[in-house]
């Protein structure tokens, strides 16, 4: 009886992995989740570790910078997660080519063969910025073999987020 009743109210600890390019909002979604507010940021340029709650879950999240140069420092991060959040700027139709690229090349990394990907397609709000069946073409996901889940979000009024993070909390390795 008590093992069932402390699982009931148990928190399961989740170690989350957040990456994509510079300026996809990375940032902006960790604290819009963390403080429940937009915040102003300024480019990561190393990492920004906080833990977030969403629904009795813990997340352990860590925001790595977008920046070309600080990208092959990620898979130094890979080793302990357990679900991968790649961000991409939805509205930014001239970078999602190359999100796609360093999307399908970093599913490649043996560390992450089973881990769940959840891609948000931030900024959904901006005018022009494509849905997720177009985000999902554009992004040749078809090429990547992990368990994903594509989401439009908008990190600036939370919009879709807490859903996001849901399924990631139910799709993640243990």
């Amino acid at each position: 009886m008590g093992g069932w009743f402390s699982k009931l109210f148990s928190t399961k600890e989740i170690n989350i992995t957040m990456v994509g390019l510079d300026n996809a909002g990375k940032t902006t979604i960790l604290y819009q989740l963390r403080l429940g507010e937009t915040v102003t940021t300024i480019p990561t340029i190393g990492v920004n570790v906080e833990s977030i709650k969403i629904n009795n879950i813990n997340f352990s999240v860590i925001d790595l910078g977008g920046q070309s140069k600080i990208r092959p420092l990620w898979r130094h991060y890979y080793e302990g997660t357990q679900g991968i959040v790649f961000v991409v700027d939805s509205s930014d139709k001239e970078r999602i080519e190359e999100s796609g690229d360093v999307l399908r090349k970093m599913c490649k990394n043996e560390l992450l063969k089973d881990c769940a990907l959840l891609i948000l397609g931030n900024k959904k709000d901006i005018e022009g910025a494509v849905n997720e069946d177009e985000l999902t073409k554009l992004l040749k996901l078809e090429m990547v073999q992990l368990k994903y889940l594509v989401k439009s979000v908008s990190a600036t009024n939370n919009e879709g987020l807490t859903e996001a993070f849901i399924w990631l909390s139910e799709n993640v390795c243990h």
